[in-house]
């Protein structure tokens, strides 16, 4: 792309790196800013730098948060005792808009894949086998996308469940198609699914 700036090749280049975003959205964007009121480009930056520099991982749950435990850990109206076990923080972004879902979360931060090298330990896995140790948990529900590796993470944790005898665990329902990604699914098609979960077999 050949622009009379070099200063404003520089910000397309900077937008193109952003997923999902061409050269041609990214001259958009830069133009927009560009034309836009200096405050405006202050408030920008400024939240683009505070969100950088201050957002923090929940010691809980490992979902994004302002502060040590994320606002959906803290609220006193979700259910403790059911856990939603999902792959990233995009799954949670997803189940949250769909509104069918009141219990709390736990991020595994991936799916197990010996393939890309990713195995039990790079995953917080160890994390939700100890909320779960604590007994007060009554139900898991497994948000995995249903691919090779989602249903090995499943096993996974499950055999490393195994003496919890206490704590059921669930799927949700295969109205996500197998080989599908979660986050990519319709809000009634994934809120159908948690509703309509089923017991997992040990």
């Amino acid at each position: 792309m050949n622009l009379s700036s070099k200063l404003l090749e520089n910000a397309v280049e900077a937008f193109a790196t952003l997923p999902g975003i061409g050269k041609k959205s990214a001259l958009r964007l830069a133009l927009h800013l560009l034309q836009a009121e200096p405050a405006t480009v202050q408030q920008f930056n400024e939240a683009i730098a505070k969100m950088k520099q201050n957002i923090q991982f929940c010691t809980v749950c490992h979902n994004l948060s302002d502060d040590t435990i994320c606002s959906i850990c803290n609220s006193p109206k979700r259910d403790q005792s059911t856990i939603c076990v999902v792959e990233s923080i995009k799954e949670v972004m997803a189940i949250e808009n769909t509104q069918q879902y009141h219990g709390v979360y736990h991020v595994l931060g991936g799916v197990i894949s010996p393939i890309e090298g990713v195995g039990p330990n790079d995953l917080n896995i160890s994390d939700l086998v100890q909320r779960v140790q604590t007994g007060q948990v009554k139900e898991l529900i497994m948000a995995i996308s249903p691919t090779i590796e989602g249903e090995t993470t499943i096993f996974y944790i499950s055999k490393q469940l195994q003496e919890e005898e206490q704590v059921r665990i669930s799927t949700i329902a295969r109205g996500v198609s197998f080989g599908g990604e979660l986050e990519y699914a319709d809000e009634l098609t994934l809120g159908r699914s948690i509703l309509s979960r089923v017991q997992y077999k040990k």
